[in-house]
């Protein structure tokens, strides 16, 4: 069979399940169909907001499907409709049996990471704050379980220590739309060799990839700074890791941190989560084995910006460049951070 006379139905919903979908259109392969979620209301206005892939859809004409429940009906008796030969799924939500098992050439899901590690909502999150030096992507046939199919393909790149989460979640998408396209390829040629994840001897224990909350995001000072250096670039740039701090005027906040940089400390430290800052340029965070340098931060209802750029508007006047600043010191030469998760 042909790529243009293969009938494809695509599954996704954010920005990451674009590249996959450009990539087949773009590639001539013949996609009868997009299923997205629902529109849902978003921002203070309450608007609704449409997916970027029923952005893409529409605009590239594509018919397109938005189900409520999985399990309606309504979907099922539509989906039939388009005749599918192969499913594809990107980034969109756990599908039933009765939709994954119904075309004959099966469903396939692209997951970004070298499975079987990384199971799960947020496998790019959690590679970057665990400290890995690589990830990749891996297509596998959908099955009851969640992320446990068997492998088709997989590809692996490295990453830096100073990638974010977002620079990794940009080098995936890119990566995803290939190995997508050049799975459906090998589909077509008869050639896939499936491989059981239970056949595979991990190098190392395995690591889920659970869902990240508002809570998960909370930096523990009593963490070593290379721990915390990861968390926070693991959290980049959304949904972003989060302390509380205390400002000149007694107001606690949370802020956002976003860029850091690692200092190793052999003198004694300061306890964790006490500021050192000459309030014009830098402002350090003691940790377990030196300091966090904040780079970039943002307050509430306030835009990102550079740490030196927020010192200037703030006017701290520290009582010295090196001594280590605390809630205990007056209110207008100091600014506090609260210790988390206390021992």
């Amino acid at each position: 069979m042909k790529k243009e006379d293969l009938r494809i139905v695509y599954m996704g919903t954010p920005e990451f399940a674009v590249e996959s979908l450009r990539c087949l259109v773009d590639g001539g392969y013949n996609v009868v169909g997009v299923i997205t979620m629902p529109d849902k209301p978003a921002g203070r206005g309450h608007k609704l907001q449409t997916s970027p892939v029923k952005q893409y859809a529409q605009t590239h004409h594509l018919p397109l499907l938005q189900p409520e429940r999985l399990k309606d009906e309504t979907f099922i008796d539509a989906l039939r409709g388009w005749h599918a030969d192969l499913q594809i799924v990107v980034a969109f939500r756990m599908l039933p049996e009765v939709v994954w098992n119904m075309p004959r050439w099966g469903t396939f899901n692209l997951h970004a990471s070298l499975l079987p590690q990384y199971r799960g909502a947020a496998p790019i999150n959690w590679a970057v704050i665990n400290g890995d030096t690589e990830t990749g992507v891996t297509t596998f046939f959908l099955q009851h379980e969640i992320d446990m199919g068997n492998i088709i393909r997989q590809v692996r790149i490295p990453i830096a220590e100073t990638d974010n989460a977002g620079v990794v979640h940009d080098k995936l998408m890119f990566l995803g739309g290939q190995v997508v396209t050049a799975t459906v390829d090998d589909i077509l040629a008869d050639c896939i060799h499936p491989v059981s994840q239970d056949a595979i001897t991990p190098s190392e224990p395995l690591r889920p990839a659970p869902k990240i909350f508002k809570e998960t995001c909370r930096i523990d000072w009593h963490q070593p700074i290379a721990a915390i250096y990861n968390f926070v670039r693991g959290l980049a740039p959304h949904p972003a890791a989060w302390t509380e701090l205390t400002l000149p005027d007694g107001e606690t906040v949370q802020v956002k941190l976003f860029e850091t940089k690692k200092i190793f400390a052999d003198q004694p430290l300061p306890p964790a989560g006490a500021v050192q800052t000459d309030g014009k340029s830098y402002l350090r965070i003691a940790a377990a084995d030196g300091f966090v340098e904040v780079l970039s931060l943002q307050l509430p209802g306030k835009k990102q910006m550079k740490t030196a750029e927020w010192l200037r508007g703030t006017r701290f006047i520290a009582s010295s460049a090196s001594a280590p600043l605390s809630p205990a010191m007056p209110r207008n030469e100091a600014v506090s951070l609260h210790n988390q998760y206390p021992h």
